[in-house]
């Protein structure tokens, strides 16, 4: 998959639950869509997991002031 925004994988996604909502897709399409719907998902969630732990590394300081620390991924 190449790499989207978040907001543009969201869309795709939106768009895959709307097709397959409609019910008008041959069986064959219907599951390319919910497999490329899943790998959507799985992306979507894994930049929101990624977003929230750089949040979290934003906001931790002990004397209380916000420092932004670098965010490395633990994949990485």
């Amino acid at each position: 998959m190449v790499e989207k925004s978040f907001e543009q994988s969201l869309k795709q996604l939106e768009q895959i639950v709307h097709d397959l909502e409609e019910g008008d897709l041959p069986l064959e399409k219907a599951i390319k869509k919910f497999e490329d719907g899943i790998k959507l998902s799985k992306y979507c969630s894994d930049k929101l997991d990624e977003t929230e732990k750089k949040i979290t590394l934003l906001l931790k300081e002990q004397n209380g002031k916000i420092k932004e620390k670098p965010f490395v991924r633990e994949d990485e």
